[in-house]
């Protein structure tokens, strides 16, 4: 039950930091990038692209090994409501120091959101399952990077934007959730502990 609460928590933590990085409008993610570039190229609504997407990386990091689970189902369904949610909620900044302070939030919630919910080990969402999936060999601090940049520069193309925003994501969020899985309680050695006692 603990794995659960933890990946429902860690969802609503990482959709707080959606909207906070949207909401500084200085770029998106590469995941979202993508999205969007092929919502706009295709004119076909941002859920219906967003559902597609998904479904293509979670269906590919399965062909390599990474299998979906409760996880893979919870992380978009909460995250998009908590991003609706929470950008009805938040006040669009004005000057670029407050948006440059939003964007160091956003950053600080989607690490601890992305590392959090992995840590639950209960399944990845579309662009954690790609990243994981081609690690080993390319480590996830940046596999994740390879996923968004590549994300990002599909939709630049098709014509989304991108900003600093995006950049920072693609540079240094892999890494960043690498380091704080690392200090996150794991919950399979939580019961591998438990299976031994």
């Amino acid at each position: 039950m603990a794995r659960y609460l933890q990946l429902v928590v860690s969802c609503v933590v990482l959709g707080i930091g959606i909207a906070l990085l949207l909401e500084a409008s200085l770029g998106s993610d590469g995941y979202s990038t993508l999205v969007n570039g092929l919502s706009v190229s295709t004119g076909q609504p941002f859920w219906v692209v967003n559902f597609l997407v998904g479904v293509a990386l979670v269906l590919m990091a399965w062909v390599r090994g990474t299998l979906p689970g409760v996880g893979t189902l919870v992380q978009p369904v909460v995250v998009g409501f908590v991003v609706s949610w929470a950008m009805l909620l938040v006040p669009t900044p004005e000057s670029l120091l407050v948006r440059s302070l939003v964007l160091f939030a956003a950053f600080v919630l989607l690490a601890l959101g992305v590392a959090g919910y992995l840590a639950s080990n209960t399944g990845a969402g579309p662009a954690e399952a790609a990243a994981i999936a081609w690690d080993p060999p390319v480590p996830f601090r940046w596999s994740y990077g390879i996923v968004q940049g590549g994300g990002a520069l599909i939709g630049w193309l098709l014509g989304a934007a991108i900003g600093p925003a995006t950049l920072v994501v693609i540079l240094l969020l892999g890494p960043a959730v690498d380091l704080l899985r690392r200090t996150f309680p794991l919950m399979e050695r939580v019961r591998a502990s438990q299976e031994l006692s």
